[in-house]
C-alpha cells in the first residue's frame, strides 16, 4: 500500500462553530475517508487553552491539530514544510489574513502547490487581489459570486465553483411532537404554538446587521402584536465587533419575551432543532460570502428571508423557484480598509424588511411547508455531502497528480533572482 499523502490545512480551527471551521472539519472528513490522505492543521481563529498537539478522536496520526494563535506565521510554514514535508497546502478564509504567505509564494509552491478555499463577498473585482490569486496553484470558489470575481481578476488561474455542503442527516425535519417538548422545556416562560418564530443565526457584527435586525423586528412586533411573534437571536450578544444586544431589548422594551437570545454554543443537532422551531431564518447581512445558517435552515424545511448578496441570492433561488423571500438592496456603499481597500455592501431598506417580515408572518401554513420541502430539494439537488465530498476528492487528486510535491513538483517554476552586469 502506498504512503498516505499529507495535507496541510491553515483555517479556523475544525472544531470551531464557525462557517468556515465547519466546512474545513467536512472538507478534512471527506479526503480520510479515502484512506489515501492525512492531516496537519493550524488551529486558528479561537481562543486555545492549550497549545499542545491534538490528535483527532477516531483518527490518531493521520489527523494532528496544532492550535495557533491567528492563522500562523512565517516561521511556523517554514517549520511545517522543513518537518511535516506536505504535499499539497489548502487554506481557507478572507485573503487579507494571507498577505504574509501568499509573499512566500516561491519557498512553498517550489515544495508543494497551494489550493485555497475562496471566500469573497461582492464586486466590484477586487483588482488589489490579482498578485496573491496568481501566487496560487488552484483557487476553488464557495459561491458563484466567488468564481466570477476570480474569473474577472485573473482568468489565467484555474478556478472551481465549490460550494458548501450541509449534513442533511443531522439538518433534517424533525418530528413535530420532538419540536414542541424541546421548546417547551428550554422556553417554556416564552414559548407558544400560536406564535410565528423567527430565527437568526449569525455573528453578532456590524455588517451582519444584528443591531437592524433586532431594532427593525421590534417594530413588525409592535405592528402586529408581540404576543404573536418572536425572534430568536443564536450570538454573542456582547461580541466586541457587534452592538450591546442586550441594552439594546431592555432600552426598546422587548424583553417581554418578542425577542430571546440564545447565547451557549451548541452541538449541530440543537442547532438543528432550532431550525425546526422557526417558521423563518433570517440573514439581510450587508455582505455575505456564502451565509451557511441560511442553507441549514432550508435542509430542515424552514423558509429563509435574506438580502440579495454574495452566496445568499444562489439559496433563496435556483432562478425558477423560490424558498422564501429574496430583498433587493436599496443602496450600495463603497467601504473598505488598508487591508481591503474596497468592496461594495448591498443594503436593504427597512421598509422592504418589514415587508418581507409581513409576507411570511401571513403566508399560509400549507404555503410555508411547500417552500421548506422545495428548499430541501433544492439542498439535496445543489448542496449535499455526496457530491461536496466527491468533488473535493476529485479535485485534490487531480492537484497532486497534475503537480506533484518535492522532486516530483511539476507546473511551476521558482524565480531566482538573477545579477544583471
Amino acid at each position: 500500500m502506498s504512503e498516505k499523502k499529507k495535507i496541510f490545512v491553515i483555517s479556523d480551527h475544525p472544531m470551531a462553530p464557525s462557517g468556515v471551521g465547519t466546512q474545513t472539519k467536512y472538507f478534512i472528513e471527506a479526503l480520510l475517508a479515502t484512506g489515501r490522505y492525512k492531516f496537519v492543521c493550524l488551529g486558528g481563529a479561537v481562543k486555545h487553552q492549550d497549545y499542545q498537539p491534538q490528535k483527532v478522536e477516531g483518527y490518531g496520526e493521520d489527523w494532528v491539530i496544532h492550535p495557533t494563535d491567528g492563522y500562523g506565521n512565517p516561521q511556523i510554514i517554514r517549520s511545517a514544510l522543513a518537518m511535516e514535508k506536505p504535499d499539497l497546502i489548502w487554506f481557507m478564509t478572507d485573503p487579507r489574513f494571507y498577505g504574509w504567505l501568499w509573499d512566500m509564494e516561491n519557498e512553498i509552491r517550489s515544495i508543494a502547490p497551494m489550493l485555497y478555499y475562496h471566500v469573497w463577498d461582492n464586486f466590484p473585482p477586487p483588482m488589489f487581489n490579482r498578485p496573491s490569486y496568481l501566487s496560487t496553484d488552484v483557487i476553488a470558489s464557495i459561491s458563484k459570486v466567488t468564481r466570477d470575481v476570480v474569473s474577472v481578476v485573473a482568468p489565467e488561474v484555474e478556478n472551481v465553483y465549490l460550494p458548501h455542503a450541509v449534513d442533511s442527516n443531522i439538518f433534517r425535519k424533525i418530528d413535530e411532537e420532538d419540536i414542541k417538548a424541546f421548546a417547551s422545556e428550554n422556553y417554556n416562560e416564552h414559548y407558544s404554538e400560536d406564535r410565528t418564530i423567527f430565527f437568526w443565526n449569525n455573528r453578532n457584527a456590524r455588517r451582519k446587521q444584528s443591531g437592524s435586525v433586532l431594532w427593525w423586528f421590534n417594530e413588525f412586533a409592535e405592528e402586529v402584536g408581540p404576543e404573536n411573534v418572536q425572534l430568536i437571536m443564536h450570538t454573542d450578544p456582547r461580541d466586541q465587533h457587534g452592538q450591546n444586544l442586550e441594552t439594546l431589548i431592555k432600552d426598546l422594551g422587548a424583553d417581554d419575551g418578542r425577542i430571546i437570545l440564545s447565547t451557549q454554543k451548541v452541538p449541530p443537532e440543537i442547532l438543528s432543532m432550532l431550525y425546526n422551531m422557526a417558521d423563518c431564518t433570517i440573514n439581510i447581512s450587508d455582505a455575505e460570502g456564502f451565509g451557511l445558517a441560511t442553507l441549514e435552515s432550508l435542509s430542515c424545511e424552514t423558509p429563509i428571508i435574506v438580502n440579495m448578496t454574495g452566496g445568499l441570492q444562489e439559496q433563496v433561488t435556483d432562478g425558477t423557484d423560490w424558498f422564501g423571500v429574496g430583498i433587493e438592496p436599496t443602496s450600495r456603499s463603497l467601504i473598505g480598509s488598508q487591508q481591503v481597500p474596497y468592496i461594495y455592501e448591498d443594503r436593504i431598506s427597512k421598509e422592504d424588511f418589514l415587508n418581507a417580515l409581513r409576507i411570511m408572518y401571513n403566508m399560509p401554513l400549507q404555503e410555508r411547508a411547500r417552500l421548506g420541502k422545495m428548499g430541501r430539494k433544492h439542498v439535496e439537488n445543489n448542496y449535499n455531502f455526496e457530491d461536496f465530498n466527491r468533488r473535493w476528492v476529485e479535485l485534490v487528486d487531480k492537484i497532486i497528480d497534475e503537480r506533484g510535491s518535492h522532486e516530483e513538483r511539476k507546473m511551476y517554476e521558482s524565480w531566482q533572482f538573477k545579477e544583471i552586469a
